[in-house]
């Protein structure tokens, strides 16, 4: 495993719990993955899943990391419905800053929820411009429809 350093010059935190170098209540390991409880916890069973090689986030992380990593996270989710019984599960990941990333090592949240627990969406729904939607999607289109860089 490789240990990242941050912009601060300090280990990555999720590299330090792999290595056994920091504390963390760990509920499930294998060979490519680490899932965990989050110390900061949104809901009761508010469970991290990490990817055993270091990536900064979802741009950074490789296919196969990521495949290992969403089975995990569904293994997570389906023991935590049978332990807690919660009406529902969020999943969240966040990507850079602006998007509310504070750990630097790519995760997603396993979060149990209930009604009237508290936590409210991340965004408000509201009608978006169809004129706008569609030349955005045109553009989203067209790199996804680009050959790959050689």
């Amino acid at each position: 495993m490789e240990h990242q350093e941050t912009s601060s010059d300090r280990p990555c935190i999720f590299c330090r719990i792999l290595a056994g170098k920091a504390p963390a209540v760990r509920v499930y390991e294998d060979e490519y993955t680490l899932a965990f409880m989050d110390i900061n916890p949104s809901t009761r069973g508010h469970v991290l899943v990490v990817p055993k090689v270091h990536a900064r986030d979802l741009l950074d992380v490789s296919e196969e990391d990521l495949q290992h990593v969403i089975s995990t996270v569904q293994r997570v989710a389906l023991a935590v419905e049978k332990a807690l019984h919660p009406d529902g599960i969020n999943l969240f990941h966040a990507t850079r800053r602006a998007a509310f990333q504070s750990v630097f090592h790519f995760h997603i949240h396993v979060v149990p929820r209930w009604w009237n627990d508290g936590l409210r969406a991340p965004w408000s729904v509201r009608a978006g411009d169809p004129a706008e939607i569609e030349a955005v999607g045109a553009l989203i289109r067209q790199v996804l429809e680009s050959p790959p860089p050689a």
